[in-house]
């Protein structure tokens, strides 16, 4: 039998399959060694089949091994105490055969000791030497040599190894492409969570003109979910599709189920945008012949009761389907039917719907009461939703954020002021948190009944209780203009236009400018018209007449603007080249020597969520005319283009080469505080204890080396670390201090609160740290082949 040692020098004799299948979460359970019959003097590297419980999770499945096929399993799958697995899925995905030549073979006794010798070395070395290494042995190392130190390096779970070699290989001019090799080193990265490197393999077989083995995809799919940071699960449904569509594969039940079960865990708000792949996820169950699991069916029926337009027939064909199925609806169910029926305002259906709950004898739940609240609401019965709203309590059923806010909303606009204002107070004493949108809706009230004094004082208790945003602003703005106080606008104006956070907007912009045209203050009103013309905004026609009227009595000849000379300003420039850094894209455009600057944020970071707004601001002139198009900053999307255009190509031509991110040479006079304070705002953080780290975006050691030096020049000392293909900058204690103190003065307000690492947003969780110190890295990655 073979030996399961974990030495550095692998046994000449080794014979055992090399199925090591870490799971995520937990230790790896026993192993059971098969040994199947190989032809004498090769090496088969295959997984055994692995039988598949029955209901299995989608990573279980994977990493489970059993010797007897008709062995219960009673651990609950995807939805507790179901089981969904179908007997027809309970063979693994399979992946091709690897085959490798044993050091025994091989004639050359020095070819043996040399190969031996890397199998044993290589492994404890970090990136560089490990590369160094290899390039020493270029003169003698073969291709079938490389390949059996990577399988070696898979063999001793040292996957990280592996992939290393392959990367080297790859570069080196005898190289042929071995798509089981690099199935099987995908595959492992995957089940080791490495879905950056995993997703690297997978992209270099496409780009092969091969289509990835059903495990990998698999494989990949679940690293994704496994993974709850930024766009994985984005990423998992592109995998997904791509396995059906591309690959012709079927997945498994539990693939199927896993990733229905991640879309449909956000909040409604968020996870409605996930309905069309929810019902691709369906479909597919469906014209496979697998079992449709009742939480599927009401997932999608609680999707669909979150649209903004609601497909009642369809919502029916689900739940007939749901009944024929042999499925009871349940409670949460009937509130997702009673959510779409008040959202079309059929006060019958809701309340029907309603009874049936009443008639289940269970604990009430309080978006039950919330949507028959809006139903009346819709109806204009605002006072019947009062009395809902106060039944609740009297059952002893606590209202939550949601319950006050749908209230104050509905009291608001039936402009109950004694009403809205008491439920407003009681909802602020009740020390509950997201208090924006009820003061939003109360000031609305205040504003359309010229309630200026009272929506002051709410706007000042906003400010005391909230985070502030552009709307809040926008409201207090519109009112000081209504009042006539033009002079008071004119400084709150002012003021959201240096708060990053804040922001001014073409809503903004067109109610300064009535204001200063009411003044007659035509002097000011050009220069905002002019800043409009500037940033792209769209002129109301009434007061574009009223401003050349205007300009006409006071003896201006008023011309149409000039098309505006399209130029990057100071500010813009610097705040690009701290994104860029931070690992901001640039693409080149189909006409030669044009450029398109690709802003992405991380949906779920409170820091990019932030930022995004100030961008989306701070570079509306160069947005294309689908980015431009959101008045609500809640609907800023956290991707969105620039037009294509000359400017952007010195950028290009200096922070990327081939399409790969570099460093300019001289970036090290670029390091201005407010390139330093967007850098850090978009790819650093602050640790708990203080210490502020940057991640490089692109580069080498070499470039890295002046940056570091150029941050010393200005008494900033810092260390540095490579960790998987990127460098990080850190400033640790006093340097910390002294680095905040730099960059305060541009960092966005309010953003200090945020900059605490966030969990899963500190860089690529699936690399390990290499080099710890800069001066551990003295050579260049890129020179190294």
């Amino acid at each position: 039998m073979a030996s399961t040692s974990y030495c550095a020098t692998p046994s000449p004799s080794l014979r055992c399959s090399a199925a090591f299948f870490p799971s995520f979460a937990s230790p790896p359970p026993v192993l059971r060694f098969a040994v199947p019959p190989l032809p004498p003097r090769r090496l088969a590297i295959s997984p055994p089949r692995v039988p598949i419980p029955a209901v299995a999770s989608a990573l279980e499945s994977l990493v489970q091994e059993s010797d007897d096929e008709d062995d219960e399993d009673d651990e609950s799958g995807l939805f507790k105490d179901e089981a969904w697995a179908s007997a027809d899925e309970r063979d693994a995905v399979r992946s091709p055969e690897l085959v490798v030549p044993e050091l025994e073979e091989l004639p050359e006794q020095w070819r043996r000791s040399r190969i031996a010798w890397l199998c044993k070395e290589l492994p404890a070395y970090k990136h560089s030497t490990f590369t160094r290494i290899l390039n020493a042995q270029r003169k003698w190392l073969t291709q079938e040599d490389a390949t059996y130190v990577a399988v070696h390096c898979l063999r001793i779970r040292d996957n990280d190894a592996a992939f290393r070699v392959f990367s080297w290989m790859e570069r080196q001019h005898w190289y042929r492409f071995n798509f089981a090799l690099a199935t099987r080193v995908a595959d492992f990265l995957g089940r080791e969570g490495k879905v950056e490197k995993c997703r690297e393999m997978f992209e270099a077989m496409v780009k092969q003109g091969r289509v990835p083995a059903e495990s990998t995809f698999h494989i990949l799919t679940v690293a994704y979910l496994s993974t709850p940071r930024g766009r994985c699960l984005e990423h998992a449904c592109t995998i997904y599709n791509q396995m059906i569509q591309m690959g012709g594969y079927k997945p498994r039940l539990s693939l199927h189920n896993s990733l229905f079960r991640a879309l449909v865990s956000k909040t409604g708000g968020t996870a409605k945008h996930n309905l069309r792949q929810a019902e691709f996820i369906y479909h597919n169950l469906v014209t496979t012949n697998l079992e449709v699991h009742k939480e599927v069916y009401a997932g999608l029926i609680w999707l669909h009761s979150y649209q903004d337009v609601i497909d009642r027939d369809r919502i029916i064909a689900l739940r007939k389907e749901m009944k024929q199925a042999g499925f009871d609806e349940s409670i949460d169910v009937l509130v997702s039917v009673m959510r779409a029926f008040s959202k079309e305002g059929r006060v019958q259906e809701t309340e029907a719907t309603w009874h049936e709950i009443l008639q289940r004898g269970s604990e009430l739940p309080a978006q039950a009461y919330v949507c028959r609240m809006e139903v009346y609401a819709r109806t204009g019965e605002s006072m019947k939703s009062l009395d809902i709203f106060r039944e609740m309590k009297r059952q002893s059923i606590p209202p939550n954020v949601a319950t006050y806010h749908k209230i104050i909303e509905i009291i608001a606009n039936a402009e109950e002021i004694d009403v809205a204002e008491q439920l407003m107070d009681e909802f602020s004493e009740s020390h509950m948190k997201h208090l924006m949108p009820a003061f939003l809706a109360l000031m609305y009230m205040y504003l359309d009944l010229d309630m200026h004094e009272k929506l002051e004082l709410t706007f000042s208790k906003c400010l005391a209780r909230c985070r502030p945003n552009r709307i809040l602003y926008t409201i207090y703005l519109e009112s000081l203009i209504r009042a006539g106080n033009v002079e008071k606008a004119e400084e709150v104006f002012d003021e959201m236009h240096k708060k990053g956070t804040i922001g001014t907007n073409a809503k903004s912009c067109n109610i300064m400018l009535r204001g200063y045209i009411s003044a007659e203050d035509y002097q000011k009103a050009e220069k905002v018209y002019d800043m409009m013309c500037k940033k792209k905004y769209d002129v109301q026609e009434d007061l574009l007449e009223e401003l050349q009227t205007g300009l006409r009595l006071g003896k201006k000849v008023a011309v149409k603007p000039k098309p505006v000379s399209m130029k990057l300003d100071q500010e813009q420039r610097e705040i690009l080249i701290g994104l860029l850094l931070g690992g901001t894209q640039i693409e080149s455009h189909a006409q030669r020597g044009v450029h398109i600057v690709h802003f992405k944020f991380q949906e779920d970071s409170d820091t990019h969520s932030v930022l995004r707004v100030h961008i989306h601001e701070r570079f509306f002139e160069w947005l294309t005319s689908a980015s431009r198009s959101f008045e609500d900053e809640s609907k800023i999307p956290y991707e969105f283009s620039t037009i294509p255009h000359l400017h952007f190509g010195f950028f290009a031509d200096q922070f990327f080469l081939k399409g790969q991110p570099v460093l300019p040479k001289l970036i090290h006079r670029w390091l201005s505080p407010r390139v330093l304070a967007y850098w850090f705002m978009f790819g650093g953080f602050k640790l708990s204890s203080g210490d502020i780290v940057l991640k490089v975006s692109g580069g080498n050691s070499e470039g890295v080396e002046r940056i570091v030096n150029s941050l010393h020049a200005q008494s900033l000392p810092s260390k540095v670390k490579r960790k998987g293909q990127f460098f990080w900058i850190g400033f640790q204690g006093s340097n910390a201090d002294s680095f905040w103190k730099v960059i305060e003065p541009y960092v966005l307000d309010g953003f200090l609160g945020l900059t605490t690492q966030e969990s899963g947003t500190a860089g690529s969780g699936d690399d390990q740290e290499t080099d710890t110190d800069s001066d551990d890295d003295a050579h260049k990655d890129g020179s190294e082949e």
